[in-house]
């Protein structure tokens, strides 16, 4: 039997179609099929940026470099004559031997990372490159704490705006504002509000309160640096997450509401029942949005931190722009990238994004 006339439409329509997508896929695929393919070549060589170094394959030495970790126990310090175990006169604790005496001397040498005690033992943690792992533990910590934040003030922000009183335009045209400046800008702004001492903003403002002695070093003291970054992403980046969850409050129909009203339901109860379980969706993408863009973190942290505190994005532009390991830093590249992966999964998954 020959093919019928809507057979042959419906093969003509299928053809038509894939010629109509074939320039969408030949320029994806070189804006960025192509040059993810090259940064993982590249990651996997000794490629060195704006040299006429030879490139030599390394395989997964850029990747051991950077993950590459050990845990030795240490021992505790030793009286030479008595042979007892020393402790600190004033906490009595017992003292131990120099993380770097039990660390791999080999030419990939291991850094400390960090120490910890574990059932009666002091284990060392040695890794080759503790920079780039303290540059994960800091993005993932920024990542946790400013995307919370953001989210509780986005949605308080959200629920009152959408209510109704007067100047709410105003009021939303106002929120929107540290969102609409250049991250950069802001960035720089915050800086000279940070300095150290009565020039900056607010070591003058505590020191007229007399709340300190106004030399507060807010960008140099390791206590206060991760607090501070998560501060100034908050203050930008909340009004963001506001505007997105307004979006889906706003599609929650008000006969719901009203509904509530007539079966005695008070605001909170509104709130944990109605507003939360409609607004799932909403909320979903907010925090996948904003989870993925302070995952790729990098313009906060280099312009106020620099040197001082890495991101994973920032260690990246340093191993690139002032290392000129274009190898290693197409590696750290790719580690990123597959923790945004991870991230990413895991938040479809959890709330089921595909199926809402």
């Amino acid at each position: 039997m020959g093919k019928t006339p809507t057979g042959n439409i419906l093969k003509q329509e299928q053809s038509l179609a894939y010629k109509l997508l074939l320039p969408t896929l030949i320029v994806l695929a070189l804006v960025a099929i192509y040059p993810l393919g090259q940064v993982i070549v590249t990651s996997f060589t000794n490629r060195v940026f704006a040299s006429d170094q030879e490139t030599k394959f390394v395989g997964f030495d850029n990747y051991a470099q950077l993950l590459g970790v050990t845990f030795k126990e240490l021992e505790p310090k030793k009286d030479k004559e008595t042979g007892e175990i020393i402790r600190n006169e004033e906490t009595g604790e017992i003292e131990y031997e120099r993380a770097i005496m039990v660390l791999p001397r080999t030419p990939n040498r291991y850094k400390e990372l960090f120490q910890f005690n574990w059932f009666g033992k002091r284990i060392v943690v040695g890794a080759r490159d503790p920079e780039f792992l303290g540059a994960v533990g800091n993005t993932l910590v920024f990542t946790f704490f400013s995307v919370l934040l953001e989210t509780i003030i986005g949605l308080f922000l959200a629920l009152v705006v959408n209510s109704n009183f007067k100047a709410k335009g105003l009021m939303r045209t106002t929120m929107l504002i540290p969102w609409a400046v250049i991250t950069v800008v802001s960035a720089r702004i915050w800086q000279w509000m940070l300095q150290p001492g009565t020039a900056g903003f607010f070591n003058m403002i505590m020191y007229r309160l007399g709340l300190s002695d106004g030399q507060a070093s807010f960008l140099t003291n390791s206590a206060l640096q991760m607090p501070t970054m998560v501060m100034v992403d908050v203050w930008k980046t909340a009004p963001y997450m506001a505007l997105l969850l307004l979006a889906g409050l706003q599609m929650i129909p008000k006969e719901l509401y009203e509904a509530s009203e007539v079966d005695g339901a008070g605001k909170i109860r509104q709130f944990f029942q109605i507003t939360l379980p409609l607004l799932r969706p909403s909320l979903a993408v907010a925090l996948i949005f904003r989870t993925l863009d302070a995952l790729r973190v990098f313009d906060v942290f280099q312009v106020l931190m620099s040197s001082k505190m890495y991101s994973m994005a920032s260690y990246n532009y340093f191993q690139l722009i002032q290392n000129r390991a274009m190898g290693l830093s197409s590696a750290v590249g790719m580690i990123i990238f597959v923790i945004i992966m991870i991230f990413s999964i895991i938040y479809i998954r959890a709330f089921g994004v595909d199926q809402t």
